[in-house]
């Protein structure tokens, strides 16, 4: 079992009862995406089907067009739009999965974090008093896929703090529990 401290090396000198030891230095974070002591909660799995059913349906239109276009005109060099359409699918559906995991919260005492982004990462911090109100929202795809999303809405317009993927009975909780947090924080201002 390891320490949640790391302990200094032992010196060959025994200390001297009179001198102070020194204080432990808490745990460094990986940066400024990983701060120290906070459990990530993930999304549901299911996220990814949703999202690959919505990408199939958005790109899958303009590769038949493309397909019947290349077919009918008969010029070869037409056949590399759907080359393009499909490879442009094909790697969508391998990034989706990973865009996925990479989607993460984590409830603390004073704020909410919410955590996206592979490539170009995201950490937004939402403290429980700078939030107007909490909804959750669930689209037609969302439903038949068993899962909702929260969205956070705070006085700043530019403010992106929503969390997708949950499964209703755990995005109901959040809103909730998120609601009655904001209240506490806003009743003692």
């Amino acid at each position: 079992m390891t320490e949640p401290w790391p302990t200094p090396a032992a010196s060959p000198a025994a200390p001297d009862a009179a001198s102070p030891a020194a204080p432990p230095t808490p745990p460094t974070s990986a940066g400024p995406f990983d701060p120290p002591g906070v459990t990530w909660q993930p999304v549901s799995p299911k996220l990814v089907t949703v999202r690959l059913i919505s990408l199939a349906l958005s790109l899958g239109l303009p590769l038949v067009a493309s397909v019947v276009v290349a077919a009918l005109v008969g010029v070869p060099g037409l056949w590399a739009v759907p080359a393009a359409v499909a490879a442009f699918a094909a790697w969508l559906a391998i990034l989706v999965p990973r865009q996925v995991r990479a989607l993460g919260y984590a409830e603390r005492d004073d704020d909410l974090l919410i955590r996206k982004g592979i490539m170009f990462r995201t950490l937004v911090v939402v403290p429980y008093g700078r939030m107007q109100f909490v909804d959750v929202q669930a689209g037609p795809l969302d439903r038949w896929g068993g899962i909702a999303k929260v969205q956070l809405h705070t006085a700043s317009p530019a403010s992106d703090a929503a969390i997708p993927g949950l499964p209703p009975t755990e995005a109901d909780r959040l809103r909730d529990r998120l609601a009655e947090r904001g209240e506490a924080r806003l009743a003692g201002l």
